[in-house]
């Protein structure tokens, strides 16, 4: 009895390992992410080239953002968090600015002071056009990203996206409400270690 016990035990844990597997990932997009090349908020270029090889995560905020950037930001904060003490190192956080023309490399700087954040693999990111981040949110993560036209507000989505070591956009999650912290954070280890 004792032997068929552990006998069960060590399938359990084999099925267990195997289940874990960059082969069972379940991703909900597939879309390929324009090159870019944009200014951080340390004043540095980052490119999609500087990512190449590497599993990121990726969000549109503003710092002048009234409602929802404030807990997207504390939540990608959190995912930074579990990631490190989960000890994946391979990964980067890139959030993509939508009002390049209030949100300077400074601006940028001041605004993750406030979140804790560990800057050595998150970029936040500035430096082109109102017109180039619609387009390249739309075309590269299938997001919004437009003036409100009634405020001084930007309308944009809320997903986190995680982006494979080819440049893919592979699967998307709410980052605002819901944030589904554990499958992130397994996601990003299945991919980072495949």
């Amino acid at each position: 009895m004792k032997a068929l016990r552990s006998f069960l035990l060590a399938a359990a844990a084999v099925w267990v390992l195997s289940a874990c597997s960059n082969s069972d990932f379940q991703g909900n997009m597939d879309v390929e992410v324009q090159a870019f090349e944009h200014t951080n908020q340390d004043g540095e270029k980052v490119s999609l080239s500087d990512l190449e090889g590497k599993v990121w995560l990726a969000n549109f905020i503003f710092t002048n953002c009234t409602t929802v950037c404030p807990p997207m930001t504390r939540n990608m904060s959190e995912v930074q968090d579990l990631l490190n003490e989960e000890g994946v190192e391979n990964y980067e956080i890139v959030s993509f600015s939508v009002d390049p023309e209030r949100d300077t490399p400074d601006a940028l700087k001041e605004y993750i002071s406030h979140y804790e954040a560990d800057e050595s693999n998150w970029n936040l990111l500035t430096g082109y056009s109102p017109d180039d981040i619609q387009t390249f949110a739309e075309e590269s993560f299938q997001a919004l990203a437009v003036p409100d036209p009634n405020s001084d507000q930007f309308i944009h989505g809320t997903s986190f996206y995680l982006i494979n070591k080819e440049g893919t956009v592979v699967k998307s999650y709410d980052g605002n409400m819901e944030v589904p912290f554990d499958e992130i954070v397994l996601d990003v280890k299945q991919l980072s270690e495949g």
